[in-house]
Order: structure tokens, then C-alpha cells, then sequence
């Protein structure tokens, strides 16, 4: 796929329609610069999108991943597999969201558990209270390590390889 020539093609599409990428990227509620970065071909969009973007310019998905216009006609049963990929991969960035949420509620309790406890908890104290309360610190670290990788670029790819060895249950 040439990402260069699908942005052209985006672009060519939108202003036949005489649209410009604000009006775009209102409809398809997506940023302007999203857009453009679709026309430049430095991103591509999510193949939810790309759906969506066939049926608003009238043209069939082979055409968009072809970079220009074509004859053949793209079936339901195609359009309906895209679909179903564009779904599952929606699912699972929001079973990954999901985690992320609960982690982070995890990390804050623990925080707080942990900073009550070293402003309001007994002086002296036992060996046992002593590792509850330094588990606590440590899960919250542990919280904001996971999330700071997460949210980084390695994000993408720890999911990929989970989906690829199937540790992302249902």
C-alpha cells in the first residue's frame, strides 16, 4: 500500500466535493489536522473510518487502498468482513482502555492508602504493618510504570504481540 498515494487520492476526493479539512474532519469527528495527515499519507485512518470515508465519497474501499479509481465493485460480504475487523479492533483497544482505567483506580488507592498511613498512621509498628504499607507504595509505582509504557510508543506494539500469541482473552 502506498500511503502517499491514498492521502492524494483522500485529498482529490474531498475537494471534488468541495469540501475543506474542517468540514471533513467535523463530519467524520476527527481533528483537521487528522485529516491532513491522511492527505499527506504520514497516518492512515482506522479501517472503521476508511469505511465510513467509502460510503461518504460514493467509492468502494479497493479504490481508497488502490489510491485511485477503479471499476471493480467492492461485494457486501467484503464490506461486511472490513467491518467486522474494524470492530473487533475497536473492542479490543477498549478492552485495553478498560485495564488501563483499573490500574490506574488501583494505583491511586494504593497511593493513598500509602501516604495516609505514613501521615496518620501509628508511630510505632509492626514488621507486618510495615509491608502493607510499603506494598502499597509499590503497587503504586508499579501503576504509574505500566501506565507510563502504555501510553508510550510501545503501547501498539506489546498489543500486537498479545493478539498475535492470544493473551487477550475474550
Amino acid at each position: 500500500m502506498d500511503q502517499q498515494k491514498i492521502g492524494s487520492f483522500l485529498k482529490g476526493l474531498r475537494q471534488e466535493r468541495k469540501l475543506t479539512q474542517d468540514q471533513l474532519a467535523e463530519h467524520l469527528s476527527v481533528s483537521r489536522r487528522t485529516v491532513s495527515r491522511w492527505e499527506t499519507g504520514s497516518n492512515l485512518p482506522d479501517l472503521s473510518v476508511l469505511v465510513e470515508l467509502a460510503d461518504f465519497y460514493n467509492v468502494d474501499l479497493t479504490e481508497i487502498f488502490h489510491g485511485e479509481r477503479r471499476n471493480e465493485t467492492m461485494d457486501d460480504e467484503l464490506k461486511d468482513t472490513l467491518l467486522q475487523a474494524a470492530d473487533y479492533t475497536r473492542s479490543i483497544k477498549e478492552k485495553i482502555i478498560r485495564r488501563m482505567h483499573l490500574l490506574f483506580i488501583v494505583g491511586c488507592i494504593s497511593f493513598i492508602f500509602y501516604l495516609s498511613v505514613l501521615f496518620f498512621g501509628p508511630e510505632q509498628t509492626s514488621a507486618f504493618f510495615d509491608f502493607i504499607k510499603g506494598m502499597s507504595l509499590g503497587i503504586a509505582f508499579g501503576m504509574v510504570v505500566v501506565g507510563t509504557i502504555m501510553t508510550s510508543k510501545y503501547a501498539d506494539k506489546i498489543v500486537e504481540w498479545k493478539v498475535k500469541h492470544n493473551i487477550l482473552s475474550e
